[in-house]
């Protein structure tokens, strides 16, 4: 009987976790015009610093933000012209022990309405770290492939009204 190997699997697998190694959302389909809870997934630091600070751009059309606090962490929300939506919210860890460690991973919440558009949605996330900043910002253009980014913002999926994450109606 012939003897395998499976390193080029484990090594291919490890290569597909590096290329992800982005913030994303942990559910990434929302309805038009409903409320949605954004979770974004931190999963590395810069490097080997850990993480002391996460902003996400609140894309146009979204309203009515809230984060989720987190222990250990200040809450700032930076607010669009003329005050009544938030802009970015800011997450900063409170002291150096507070901070989220590389080899670690942690989730950062909030919830909103989306916009009644159907479409793609791009979440602007920056990451601070103690050494170092990783700005995951780019939005691919019309007809480039999102997984050609360098440093992809956080992407959702805004559906049609009526229709679900699960894709059936009701």
């Amino acid at each position: 009987m012939k003897k395998t190997t499976h390193l080029p699997v484990l090594a291919a697998a490890l290569l597909a976790g590096a290329a992800h190694a982005h913030v994303t959302l942990e559910y990434e389909v929302a309805t038009a015009g409903a409320p949605y809870k954004a979770t974004f997934k931190v999963g590395h630091g810069c490097g080997a610093s850990p993480t002391r600070e996460i902003v996400v751009t609140i894309p146009d059309g979204v309203r009515g933000a809230k984060p989720m606090a987190k222990p250990g962490w200040a809450i700032e929300l930076q607010r669009k012209p003329g005050g009544e939506e938030v802009a970015r919210i800011v997450w900063r860890a409170r002291t150096p022990q507070d901070a989220l460690p590389s080899n670690h991973y942690d989730e950062f919440a909030l919830v909103a309405r989306m916009p009644q558009q159907p479409g793609p949605l791009y979440w602007p996330v920056s990451q601070a770290c103690e050494e170092g900043r990783l700005d995951w910002t780019e939005v691919p253009r019309p007809g480039q492939d999102a997984r050609a980014l360098k440093s992809p913002a956080a992407a959702l999926e805004i559906l049609p009204a009526g229709e679900t994450a699960g894709g059936h109606h009701h």
